[in-house]
Parts: C-alpha cells; sequence; structure tokens
C-alpha cells in the first residue's frame, strides 16, 4: 500500500471514528439523563435509520450499568445489513432507500407502542440517516406502493434529499414531528438523539423530523413535484390527491413551533458531518499536510462538483500552495440518469471518477471519496480512491473515463483497478465523505 493510498483511507477511518455510536451514544445519554434523573420503570426507545440499530446496542449497554430502575422496551428499524444485537429493543431490518412491506409494518408497530405512552413516561428515539425511507407509515390513503413509486421517481429526477425529504414528510403519519404529536398527546416526555447525514444538520431534515417541529408545507411538495417535472405520469394519483387535500386545510400540517408550547420534546444532533471532517483534518496534519476543509454543504450533480474541485486543485497550486495540501468535503451531491440507462454505482464514485478524468493534467494527486454509511448507491462499495499508480494503472489497461460517466458506471471503472473502498456497513452514517491529496 503506497504512502498516499495509506493517508487516504486512514483519514476516512478517522471521520467514520469520531461518529461511532458505541463512543457518542453513551456520552450525550449520560448529559440528558445525569445522575439521579435517569428514567425509571417503562422506557420506550424507538428509532429509524442506518446507524440506529448500533445506536440501540449503544443505549441498552449504557443502561444496564446508569438505569438500574428502567424497563427497556421498544422497536428499532435499519437497512437489511445493518443489524446490531440487542436484548431488550427489537431490531427490524427493512428497505432503504425504497422502502418495502417490512418498513412499514415496523413503522406501524412504533405508531403502536408510542400511542400507548403513558403520561410521565419517557420516549427516547434514536434517529440517523435513511429514516426517511425506513420510516414509511403512509397517511391514510396512501399504500406501500404509492410511496414506493413516489420514492423511485424523486431519485431518478436527481432532486436532492432535502427536496425529496420535504415531500415524503407531507404523505408519512410518522415523520414531520408526527411522531413526537403523537407522544406528546399522551402526556409523555421525548429525547431524540440524532446522526445528522444532511447538510445543515437541522433536526427537521434528519430523517425528515419524526420528532421535530417543521418549517416546510403541503405547497412546498407539490413545488418541488413541479420543480422536476412529476406529474400524474409518474406521482400516483393518491399521493397527489393527499397534497392537494393538504393545501385546501383538510388534512392537518405537519408540526410546527407552535405546536411545542409546555411539551417535553427535545432534539439533540450527537455527531455530525463537520465533525467528522475536522477529525480527518487533525490525521491528516500528522502526516505533513496542512488540511482545508471546504465545508460540509457542498452539493449538484456528482460529475459537476467533480470538475469544480480539479479546477480549486489547480487554484491552489499556481497561486495559494505553500506545501502539502489535503483538501476535505462533504455533502450529498446528486446523480441525474437518464431512463435508458442502468448505471452503476453511487454519488461518491461518480464524483471522484469525474475528478479523475478532469485532472489528467494533474498527475501527482490522490483522492477518495466514499458514503460514510458503507454504501454508496447501487453497489456495496462505499466509494473509490485513486493515487498517482491506480492513473498510472488505468492507462495501461486503456479505460477510458469518458466513456464509464456517460454511462454513469462509476462502478465498473474503480473495480477494474482494484480500487473501490469497501468497508461493508459501518453502523452510522454522517454524509458523504471526500478528500484530496496535493502538493508532496
Amino acid at each position: 500500500m503506497s504512502q498516499q493510498e495509506t493517508i487516504l483511507k486512514n483519514a476516512f477511518a478517522a471521520a467514520l471514528a469520531v461518529a461511532d455510536p458505541s463512543k457518542i451514544v453513551p456520552e450525550y445519554l449520560g448529559k440528558i439523563f445525569p445522575r439521579g434523573l435517569e428514567p425509571k420503570g417503562r422506557c420506550l426507545v424507538v428509532g429509524a435509520g442506518k446507524a440506529s440499530a448500533s445506536m440501540a446496542t449503544a443505549l441498552e449497554s449504557h443502561a444496564k450499568s446508569h438505569w438500574p430502575n428502567a424497563t427497556l422496551e421498544g422497536v428499532v428499524l435499519t437497512r437489511y445489513g445493518h443489524h446490531s444485537p440487542t436484548s431488550h429493543i427489537q431490531i427490524i431490518e427493512a428497505g432503504h432507500p425504497v422502502p418495502d412491506q417490512a418498513g412499514m409494518d415496523g413503522a406501524k408497530e412504533i405508531y403502536r407502542l408510542v400511542g400507548e405512552l403513558q403520561a410521565g413516561e419517557v420516549l427516547i428515539a434514536l434517529i440517523s440517516g435513511g429514516g426517511s425511507s425506513l420510516l414509511t407509515l403512509p397517511q391514510t390513503g396512501i399504500s406501500i406502493e404509492d410511496m414506493r413509486k413516489t420514492t423511485e421517481a424523486l431519485l431518478r429526477s436527481g432532486a436532492p434529499i432535502e427536496e425529496m425529504n420535504v415531500v415524503r414528510k407531507h404523505l408519512s403519519a410518522i415523520q414531520g414531528g408526527n411522531l413526537a404529536r403523537l407522544a406528546i398527546a399522551r402526556g409523555a416526555r421525548v429525547e431524540a438523539l440524532l446522526i445528522s447525514d444532511v447538510t445543515g444538520d437541522a433536526p427537521a431534515d434528519i430523517a425528515s423530523g419524526p420528532c421535530a417541529p417543521d418549517y416546510s408545507t403541503y405547497q412546498d411538495a407539490l413545488d418541488i413535484l413541479a420543480k422536476h417535472h412529476l406529474s400524474s405520469n409518474s406521482i400516483p394519483e393518491s399521493v397527489l390527491n393527499h397534497l392537494q387535500r393538504g393545501i385546501a386545510g383538510k388534512v392537518p400540517e405537519t408540526l410546527k413551533v407552535d405546536d411545542l408550547q409546555d411539551a417535553q420534546v427535545k432534539n439533540h444532533v450527537i455527531a455530525t458531518a463537520y465533525k467528522s471532517l475536522e477529525a480527518a483534518a487533525e490525521y491528516v496534519r500528522t502526516q505533513g499536510y496542512e488540511p482545508v476543509i471546504l465545508g460540509d454543504t457542498i452539493t449538484g450533480e456528482a460529475q459537476e462538483v467533480g470538475i469544480e474541485q480539479a479546477v480549486l486543485v489547480r487554484q491552489y497550486l499556481s497561486t495559494k500552495a505553500k506545501g502539502p495540501i489535503a483538501l476535505i468535503s462533504g455533502g450529498e451531491c446528486t446523480v441525474t440518469i437518464p431512463n435508458d440507462i442502468k448505471g452503476r454505482g453511487g454519488r461518491c464514485s461518480e464524483y471522484l471518477l469525474s475528478l479523475f478524468s478532469a485532472s489528467t493534467d494533474l498527475p501527482n494527486i490522490s483522492a477518495l471519496a466514499a458514503d460514510t454509511d458503507g454504501i454508496d448507491g447501487s453497489e456495496k462499495n462505499a466509494g473509490a480512491w485513486f493515487t498517482p499508480a491506480i492513473r498510472q494503472a488505468a492507462h495501461k489497461q486503456s479505460l477510458i473515463p469518458a466513456q464509464h460517466l456517460e454511462q454513469h458506471d462509476c462502478f465498473g471503472f474503480f473495480a477494474q483497478l482494484d480500487a473501490l473502498v469497501e468497508t461493508g456497513p459501518t453502523l452510522t452514517n454522517v454524509n458523504d465523505f471526500r478528500i484530496i491529496l496535493f502538493g508532496k
């Protein structure tokens, strides 16, 4: 393994470590429930997301040592392959990013349990990225198949995840603060622990905010569908009718700030993309690189972002760089795929291939891009990486980046070079991670 490859992969490992639920969940539980104020009696734990099962494991471990008078029970939904062992909290694996019946059944059970809470009891919600698809419990009149078709249409349209979630929370009986609304009606206290995978880290945006007041409206949801030219040819009539009824005031809006007066509801963001970028920056500094964090809100078409960052490298090399530099960034890009192309890979791999293609005049740069949940798009890799040696290998194999970009087959390109990042499920999720090394 070359020095550049080692640094790239260790920087990614550092980003993951600071978002490890086994470390951060106990830390925050100790703050939320200090000694003498621990939960007593029945304590309901629910959740959803790619990190939620590992969060549940960490919570059970903490409760065993610190909450002697609490009785835990509950249900947490996670993506297939992201299971983590628990004794009292049921873990249900379900479909993501397209919801399935397992997710709907699990969401129904969560709704039932929260609806049985008694006054004074505690609801702990463990929420992470991926929860929007997993917590699929449609409003009356909308089927799981209708939700699936809507999600698929939004995915193919290239709509950013923030816009997708505005639509989905207005179709949900749980998201958009509706889970907290149900608990408030029962007189319960709500403490939500959130691992953020969204830009800005707003609780309303993380897994579509099941316990957070929502800033968006039914009109916003319809406007998003119109923006991406999604109408009755791709969106089920039941969905369009429900949104129209919401605009007309025939269906309650999502939870708003005014609804939380005198309510015991708190949302705690315990891990973020920016904290992970900072951890990676600390590591590369020990390796002789000056880290430059570009931010955790870099979005847009993956191929365009790759081109823009190649331009940025040239600017640093020509005017700013006084030594080895590491450009580090996060934020969720999008990939818009034409209907006649299947595509293989995901937004991280596509960004990286675009950067690779746009930097042929920069033969000495190295880079890695990966999704912190361990899965980048349609395949089982977290992302991909390249170094000068990988670029030489691509040239020897006569691989043409432009052809793979046109077919959106970034997975196929990097697979042939043995340059995929393969972690398996990381059991956390703080958005995408990108790093470029140069100048050494």
